[in-house]
């Protein structure tokens, strides 16, 4: 099949591919800037990332591609526009925003010349992203990895929001492949994002044992979880998940203040920093749902390759 041009703004990306944005520091300089190099739109997650380290992110990015470099950020951190203005300051390409929404944030996006994209599980917010100046929106159904903001299928969101926009609409969640996108494009997505299939990059800069628990992962240890932030998670089974699924966590013995809301449950940001540095059993592993038919761990411009070849073969 013939894919689809993805425009986001002046943006024009090689292929309508797009790396999504994972927090706490899953996708760094190092991956955003293949998946730019490689023709998509790469990704850094500034999600608790202090303003020198994005900075650092940032330019790192900048000499490691000329391609096209954007950041992800939930809108439910504290330092949530701290970090975008720093990220515009160095001249980002784009920006992802979610896990809530801001009306602030397009403003300043005008003000920098720099689109804001909004990832939104519905067509009512989807239009309301588009009234405020979205550039584009992000469809995220609940087969998505992280923070969820629907239990429903992105096959049934993305009519719905593709009937209630204008702008692009880029498909997220469960696709992991260039079969999967070949029928997400059929839906109507005018490109798709893909995180978890990143993950089991060799440019992905988390833990080895982090991507042996991807790679040993069976569909039935994909579960969803409660997050401090106030929303549903999908995550990997492991000891820590099995303490959280009873109610019995470790509460938090620190609180770094991070989020403008939380349950203090559990400490988010540690469980997702444990993991990330091979702490996996003290920590969470987030994963979209189709994180176990991921089989190896390759270069990203392989991915892309099959990926396309993939796309290509589907009539």
């Amino acid at each position: 099949m013939q894919l689809p041009v993805l425009k986001i703004g002046r943006l024009r990306p090689k292929y309508p591919i797009v790396q999504g944005g994972m927090a706490v520091r899953v996708s760094t300089a190092p991956l955003a800037a293949a998946v730019a190099n490689a023709g998509g739109i790469g990704v850094i997650a500034a999600t608790i990332m202090s303003p020198d380290e994005l900075r650092r992110e940032i330019r790192q990015a900048r000499q490691l591609s000329s391609g096209i470099i954007g950041i992800n950020i939930m809108f439910a951190v504290r330092e949530f526009a701290t970090q975008v203005y720093t990220a515009l300051e160095e001249k980002i390409d784009v920006v992802f925003t979610g896990a809530g929404f801001s009306r602030d944030i397009f403003g300043w996006g005008r003000e920098a010349d720099v689109p804001i994209v909004s990832i939104v599980s519905t067509g009512k917010l989807a239009a309301i992203a588009e009234k405020c100046g979205a550039a584009a929106v992000v469809a995220e159904g609940t087969e998505a990895g992280g923070h969820l903001g629907t239990l429903r299928s992105i096959s049934e969101i993305l009519p719905e929001i593709k009937k209630a926009v204008k702008i692009p609409v880029i498909a997220a969640g469960g696709i992991v492949d260039g079969f999967g996108a070949s029928r997400i494009f059929k839906l109507g997505a005018d490109g798709v994002q893909m995180a978890t299939r990143f993950v089991l990059s060799k440019e992905c800069t988390v833990s080895e044992a982090f991507k042996e628990t991807y790679l040993k992962a069976k569909p039935e240890d994909v579960v969803l979880i409660e997050s401090p932030v106030g929303m549903p998670g999908r995550a990997l089974r492991n000891e820590f998940v099995e303490l959280l699924l009873q109610d019995n966590q470790p509460k938090p013995e620190n609180c770094y203040k991070c989020l403008k809301e939380c349950s203090k449950k559990y400490c988010i940001m540690e469980a997702l920093e444990n993991s990330r540095t091979g702490q996996v059993d003290k920590g969470l592993v987030f994963c979209g749902k189709n994180v176990a038919q991921i089989k190896e761990i390759l270069p990203v411009n392989e991915i892309f390759r099959r990926i396309l070849d993939e796309i290509a073969s589907v009539e």
